[in-house]
């Protein structure tokens, strides 16, 4: 699942922010953030793709850089939020 997410993550920087042969130079730790491939406006369409891609809703205080600056970091917070919320539907169930 998490190469999954990162998969669509590297399609959707790659088609909104990057050229193709940046993206393929883009190691998945680099911030998005210093490396100007993502600002302010960038960031929010960044969850609006997490939050229908995956069905995740990001909270106002989850938009920090720890969970969106990076493919890593990103791949990660996603992983994070889709097992709370398969263990939320487990505990409903």
């Amino acid at each position: 699942m998490h190469q999954d997410i990162r998969e669509a993550l590297r399609q959707f920087i790659g088609e909104n922010f990057l050229f193709r042969q940046e993206l393929e130079a883009l190691a998945d730790d680099a911030s998005f953030l210093e490396h100007g491939i993502i600002d302010s406006t960038g960031v929010l369409e960044l969850v609006s793709f997490l939050e229908s891609t995956f069905g995740i809703e990001v909270a106002d205080e989850e938009m920090l850089p720890e969970n969106l600056d990076s493919v890593r970091a990103v791949s990660a917070y996603v992983t994070r939020k889709l097992e709370q919320k398969r263990s939320a539907r487990l505990a409903a169930a």
